[in-house]
């Protein structure tokens, strides 16, 4: 737990990155570093790379219009001011639009970073816009605008790094869905899908799913898990590496994996994870579902378990598979397609090519 409420600081909503917190608070407050260091039980190296990261980052127009709307008084930049969107200053910010929200932030986000995720889209800022814009070619080769972004959304979601810029002095800025915008989209769609399915038992309860590392992140569109990716793949014949059979086997395990409502701990033991009692495992539906992911994996065995536990259900990508397990490198998606291939067999053995609908 960061502590810092004995610490002079900008009000700053609970959205924004400690770092930046950090930041504004040495730079705008007049913090020091050793002070910051103190109240947070760090080296003051630590906060001093902080501080000098942000400030680096301040090359990038959306997140130094961010900046200066976080800051009571703005600090003296004008060599940016010049780049930043022209809404983005403090007084017309607060009377067009409404304050940036935790529940606003990941509500919004939710579908600008799903835009993001297509194919060729990139997020389009230009200094002459009040709003970004996504855009992507058709396949005709001419551009198609998917979404408005406002631009406080914006800038909010280039400070928690979740979108980048490789050419920030660019008229129009073009910004792409980083690797942590990606995480980001899994765990707001696992929270967004847990509570239109009734998954979470309170309000909490959702907030804790989708928390970093717990495994009901794996409630995301399809289109985003490892399995999906890796079957866009093809191997020297110009076929696809996994055919449709074998990703609707792993879908398959996944999904049921979901319904059993394993604890966060399933990576290190499963079979006790998917045993332990907890909030609504108690339904007969998540048993089912328990059942069925207990004969699949033991069906595979040490290994092949191992291998779609991971990729599939747990949504580890191939390389950190490889790493975890000891593997040699590239091993991974040679060893997945066959707990697939086996995988695939049970399922057809057990319950026919179909099977029983889940949940």
């Amino acid at each position: 737990m960061t502590m810092m409420q004995d610490i002079p600081r900008p009000e700053v909503p609970g959205w924004v990155p400690v770092p930046v917190r950090h930041y504004l608070a040495h730079t705008v407050s007049g913090t020091s570093i050793r002070a910051l260091a103190r109240q947070c039980d760090v080296h003051p190296s630590t906060i001093m790379r902080q501080v000098r990261a942000c400030e680096l980052r301040r090359d990038d127009p959306l997140i130094d219009a961010a900046l200066r709307a976080l800051s009571p008084v703005s600090p003296s930049h004008p060599s940016k001011e010049s780049r930043a969107m022209p809404h983005a200053a403090p007084a017309r910010h607060a009377v067009s639009r409404t304050p940036v929200t935790q529940g606003r932030l990941d509500r919004e986000a939710l579908h600008i970073l799903r835009r993001l995720c297509e194919p060729r889209a990139v997020m389009a800022v230009a200094r002459d816009m009040d709003s970004a814009v996504i855009v992507r070619e058709d396949p005709a080769g001419g551009t198609l605008r998917t979404a408005v972004v406002e631009s406080d959304i914006a800038q909010a979601m280039a400070l928690q790094n979740w979108i980048s810029c490789a050419d920030p002095e660019a008229r129009i800025a073009r910004y792409h869905i980083t690797g942590q915008g990606r995480t980001a989209l899994r765990q707001l769609t696992a929270a967004d899908e847990n509570r239109a399915n009734g998954f979470a038992e309170t309000a909490q309860d959702t907030m804790d799913g989708a928390a970093f590392g717990n495994v009901l992140t794996a409630r995301f569109i399809a289109a985003e898990t490892p399995l999906m990716g890796l079957s866009r793949r093809r191997d020297r014949d110009g076929k696809p590496f996994l055919c449709k059979e074998l990703v609707k086997a792993g879908e398959r395990l996944r999904e049921d994996f979901v319904l059993s409502r394993p604890g966060p701990d399933a990576a290190d033991d499963w079979r006790d994870a998917l045993n332990r009692p907890g909030p609504g495992t108690s339904h007969p539906g998540v048993q089912a579902a328990r059942a069925r992911v207990i004969a699949a994996l033991d069906d595979l065995g040490p290994g092949l378990q191992d291998a779609v536990l991971r990729c599939c259900c747990l949504l580890e990508g191939l390389e950190t598979t490889e790493q975890r397990l000891g593997w040699s490198a590239r091993s991974g998606k040679i060893v997945l397609r066959i707990s697939l291939q086996r995988l695939s067999r049970h399922y057809e053995e057990a319950t026919g090519k179909f099977g029983p609908r889940i949940g």
